[in-house]
């Protein structure tokens, strides 16, 4: 395989990551062809990347690590993208970092070390310090969009053990219109393809349309909405997933509060 064919497999699952770890699409995607511009003009750091995705997220972790950098103000689509800016200026976010790479980028600590430059322990250490923030986190009320009952379950305990109230489920579009009409929720958990072939990326449209909110979808097909041809989601999850890895990707939406999931 060609390193061009290397780095475009695993570039959509780099680009959730950065999106994730910036809540924010643009500057997101800003870090990521940072990235590829570095290799391009560093010789070795191009012949790295031959190494897989370990080495990728490490050239992007230089990156990001070395510099906030700036996305310019037409690139931010309103005012959602200018919250999560001025927020991460007065983060340092290594735990949040090793906890996405270990957990929604399914990354073991060894290799989280290894994209961090630091020792396996302080990964480990890092890791736990992001989940006792999740612990701490303030509740909100949350509604489940999904029409597989026994995942629509599991993603109420889970909601309701990290402290969570729900406000409603869904298993179509407009269901989750009824339950919006009732109550606005703090934060919507999303699939894509729902009971009646509705979609899910039009009820969380719907929801966008009345109130600014923290989007999680959760699919089988995220390269599907990671191609780069069109606004996408900021935080989004793969089916089947592990627990750890919804509670991160809550805990970072949250975090961001007011980000738009589609900028």
């Amino acid at each position: 395989m060609s390193l061009g064919d290397q780095i475009a497999k695993n570039l959509p699952y780099l680009r959730r990551y950065a999106r994730a770890l910036t809540g924010s699409q643009a500057t997101g995607d800003a870090f990521v062809r940072a990235t590829l511009e570095a290799a391009l003009a560093d010789e070795a750091l191009k012949q790295s990347l031959e190494g897989g995705r370990v080495p990728l997220y490490r050239a992007f972790n230089k990156v990001w690590s070395s510099a906030y950098m700036e996305v310019p103000e037409r690139q931010l689509t309103g005012a959602h993208e200018e919250a999560a800016s001025d927020r991460l200026k007065s983060i340092t976010p290594l735990n949040r970092q090793a906890l996405l790479l270990t957990t929604l980028e399914d990354f073991s600590i060894e290799e989280a070390a290894q994209i961090m430059d630091l020792e396996e322990g302080n990964v480990e250490s890092l890791v736990q310090e992001a989940v006792q923030e999740i612990d701490r986190e303030t509740s909100t009320n949350v509604l489940i969009i999904e029409d597989e009952p026994l995942i629509s379950m599991q993603l109420e305990d889970l909601v309701k053990s990290l402290g969570h109230e729900i406000c409603g489920t869904a298993a179509t579009r407009t269901q989750a219109q009824e339950v919006v009409a009732e109550k606005t929720p703090g934060l919507v958990l999303a699939d894509i393809q729902l009971a009646d072939g509705s979609s899910g990326l039009d009820a969380v449209d719907d929801i966008l349309a009345i109130s600014t909110v923290p989007v999680i979808f959760i699919t089988a097909y995220p390269e599907r909405l990671l191609t780069g041809d069109r606004p996408e989601p900021t935080y989004l999850v793969t089916k089947p997933f592990q627990e750890q890895t919804v509670r991160a990707a809550i805990s970072q939406a949250l975090f961001f509060g007011s980000s738009r999931p589609l900028a």
